[in-house]
């Protein structure tokens, strides 16, 4: 039998982080996985074991409840190199199949009810205007691909019974970190200006709900496979930009164009060009309940 507690890979990252500060405020004893086997970052009563970011340790899903697996390398830290294709493979799919194989092991009444395993709305690839909700397949590209694979790698719990729930993260907002600080910088020197086009649609969700949505996918059997993790309201990169610009009271008259940003990222500027118009039918459809609907009032919370 389990004993109550979630299991949490990434704990440390954006949403892991807030997932994990949910869980404690709700009485839901918390294990986290950490490649440091430090606690230093998380709350005193998490219980943190050590692991490689690959292989999983028998003994830290033993009788647990739930896992939630949410680490994986950085996409944006360098251009997409063979090395690092390597890496932000090998730590989401290879991470995954560990997980899946170490739930294969445990007898059937130790095993999780359920599987959160992180993926994200790069599976679309880019689809211009189409409206892509998670009955949609899957697009072209590296990211397309490694998310497809990602997926297809937690899909296997199901075969002995763990419930599974991808969710398809877009564009996670929030003061603390992830994509919005860097987003703002050029706009606080009077620099900010679409991307390219501008006419790229930018899936965004508010940490509060990125968090939430995993919450709900933990609690509720009503959500099974992709799930998008996206506002109900997309907007494309131009509307992103008069917002920031408005709530700063910057100008943004500059636009970078996209030959720059190939230059610059290489392979990864498709994931700043790319349009992915993803909304959250799966979610909506189980009844969740969006803090955050709307772009501004989104920023406003962060600013």
């Amino acid at each position: 039998m389990q004993d109550g507690s979630v299991l949490v890979t990434g704990a440390t990252g954006l949403i892991g982080r807030r997932l994990v500060e949910d869980l404690l405020r709700e009485g839901v004893p918390v294990r986290a996985l950490s490649r440091s086997g430090s606690s230093a970052r998380l709350p005193a009563a998490v219980e943190v074991q050590k692991w490689n970011g690959r292989t999983l340790p028998p003994e830290a899903i033993f009788r647990t409840r739930a896992v939630v697996h949410l680490s994986g390398e950085p996409v944006f830290g360098g251009r997409l190199t063979p090395e690092r294709k390597r890496r932000i493979r090998d730590s989401r799919i290879e991470s995954t199949r560990q997980i899946v194989e170490a739930i294969t092991e445990l007898p059937e009444g130790d095993r999780p009810e359920c599987l959160v395993c992180a993926s994200a709305v790069g599976f679309y690839g880019s689809r211009g205007d189409d409206v892509l909700d998670e009955t949609q397949p899957p697009g072209e590209g590296f990211l397309a691909e490694v998310c497809l694979e990602w997926e297809q790698a937690a899909a296997r719990a199901e075969q002995v019974g763990v419930r599974w729930v991808s969710p398809r993260f877009g564009i996670v907002l929030s003061r603390h970190g992830g994509a919005l600080p860097n987003l703002l910088l050029p706009f606080r020197f009077g620099l900010g200006g679409r991307l390219g086009s501008g006419t790229q649609w930018f899936p965004w969700i508010h940490l509060d709900d990125a968090a939430g949505l995993c919450l709900a996918a933990l609690r509720d059997d009503r959500y099974r496979g992709p799930t998008n993790a996206t506002a109900p309201n997309p907007v494309t990169n131009t509307e992103l930009t008069r917002t920031l610009g408005r709530l700063l009271s910057r100008p943004t008259l500059f636009s970078v164009p996209a030959f720059a940003l190939k230059l610059a990222l290489g392979e990864l500027s498709g994931e700043l060009l790319g349009s992915r118009r993803a909304v959250p039918a799966a979610a909506e459809a189980a009844g969740y309940a969006f803090t955050y609907t709307h772009l501004e009032e989104a920023l406003r919370a962060e600013l």
